[in-house]
């Protein structure tokens, strides 16, 4: 019988596997189970202790609230997950110039996702709550905790693991191994139609999704 000996954290950038599968034209995985997706993308000898899930909620300047509704019901079901945590940074808004007429408008800029993850991967290095971190993003600017990680420690490995349409090939150099997330894995990993939460709630996926 295989034991399973090897801690792995696993450490998901929200929107940028959002949007990984947006532009794959993915729609009907957005209700994914990330704790499902982490254990499905673990080898044998792997126990999974932790996944730390990373976003911002949604702004939204116009009376359309559709999005922000939606991306509610998804984290209440991600707050469902007994291995799951949340971390949350925030929108910062920022005037854009444009570059053929010189107008002036405001754009919403996501802001701490970067930092909250950096910050966590390397805390928990640091604690030795792991044996390897699967890093879910294709973001470059995550490279430097990747470095600092592997100054730390010897036998920590970093693991990325790509989102569809997502890939740094500075986050690939500088990795112990990567991958890039499948169909497949995505497709098995979703929560189903209806969760019910602690409270006896119904959580349900939402209709634009199906």
């Amino acid at each position: 019988m295989t034991i399973n000996n090897e801690r792995v954290a696993v450490y998901v950038d929200g929107f940028n596997l959002y949007f990984g599968m947006k532009e794959s034209g993915w729609r009907r995985y957005y209700w994914l189970n990330v704790e499902s997706l982490a254990t499905n993308l673990l080898r044998p000898n792997q126990n999974l202790v932790k996944v730390k899930y990373f976003t911002s909620r949604v702004f939204s300047k116009n009376k359309d609230q559709s999005k922000q509704k939606r991306q509610n019901k998804y984290l209440e079901a991600l707050e469902t997950l007994p291995n799951t945590e949340l971390y949350f940074g925030h929108y910062l808004i920022k005037d854009v110039k444009c570059p053929s007429c010189s107008f002036i408008f405001q754009k919403p800029e996501e802001k701490m996702t970067d930092v909250n993850i950096a910050s966590e991967m390397i805390i928990d290095s640091y604690l030795n709550k792991f044996d390897t971190a699967m890093l879910i993003s294709g973001d470059s600017d995550l490279v430097r905790p990747i470095q600092i990680i592997k100054s730390l420690s010897d036998t920590n490995r970093i693991v990325v693991a790509f989102p569809p349409r997502r890939f740094s090939s500075d986050l690939k150099n500088n990795a112990t191994a990567y991958f890039v997330i499948g169909r497949a894995n995505l497709s098995r990993s979703q929560f189903p139609e209806n969760i019910v939460d602690k409270k006896g709630y119904t959580i349900s996926r939402p209709s634009e999704w199906i």
